[in-house]
């Protein structure tokens, strides 16, 4: 498998059709070859991961500026906004590759944050992103994307918790200090529900350090995070 950066029109177009195989979008909600090449000329990310001459996975980052009310200056930082991986290829490592060019690529150019979107009831995705990678959530954005036509989304709100990856910092891990289960199935009173407690303790100054998984489902685990 060979990571590397998407490289003209032909390859940015298939990382178009991955978008349909993988979340099942129709053409109206597809981010088009146009997106990508504004991307990879503004300071953004635009990977492939390659089985051969078969693209397995892709990721597209944008860069952005996050502002800081104490300082007229702003942080820059990486929005990773997709990553997607052809279903024979999952479970394979290729995720993990995309993300590790990712930071790679961004420590290169002194960028200290990635952050991306993730639905919170997806068990598989909280753990990879809070334990193996080690980033940590303080935002849930109720309906961030809208509903959308997606098979996997279920006709129901894009709900998402902000994934915060300090890709330069170490921070050993704290005890928890609070705890959210997953509820077992996923509704719209379980998403609010689950919404609600999350937004109770990033409220009190905690944020998401760690998740812990069970056979069918998990818990998010919470701690005292100091602010950036």
């Amino acid at each position: 498998m060979n990571v590397r950066a998407l490289s003209g029109h032909a390859e940015f177009a298939e990382a178009v059709r991955l978008q349909q195989e993988i979340w099942g979008f129709p053409d109206l909600e597809l981010l088009p070859v146009r997106f990508f090449v504004v991307a990879s000329r503004i300071g953004g990310q635009t990977f492939g991961a390659f089985d051969g001459n078969r693209m397995a996975g892709f990721l597209l980052a944008i860069p952005g500026i996050k502002p800081n009310l104490k300082t007229a200056s702003g942080l820059p930082y990486l929005h990773s906004h997709m990553l997607g991986v052809l279903p024979d290829y999952r479970d394979s490592g290729v995720g993990r590759m995309l993300k590790m060019a990712q930071r790679e690529d961004a420590l290169a150019r002194r960028i200290r944050l990635i952050e991306w979107s993730f639905d919170p009831f997806e068990a598989k995705n909280a753990y990879f992103n809070l334990e193996v990678l080690g980033a940590i959530v303080r935002t849930h954005v109720p309906n961030m994307y809208g509903i959308t036509a997606s098979r996997l989304h279920g006709d129901l709100p894009t709900d998402r918790c902000i994934a915060e990856w300090w890709i330069a910092d170490s921070h050993p891990k704290a005890q928890a200090a609070a705890r959210v289960p997953l509820p077992p199935q996923k509704t719209r009173d379980s998403q609010e529900s689950l919404g609600r407690e999350l937004q109770r303790h990033f409220a009190d100054g905690l944020a998401v350090t760690g998740f812990e998984r069970s056979e069918t489902s998990g818990t998010y685990l919470l701690s005292p995070w100091p602010s950036k």
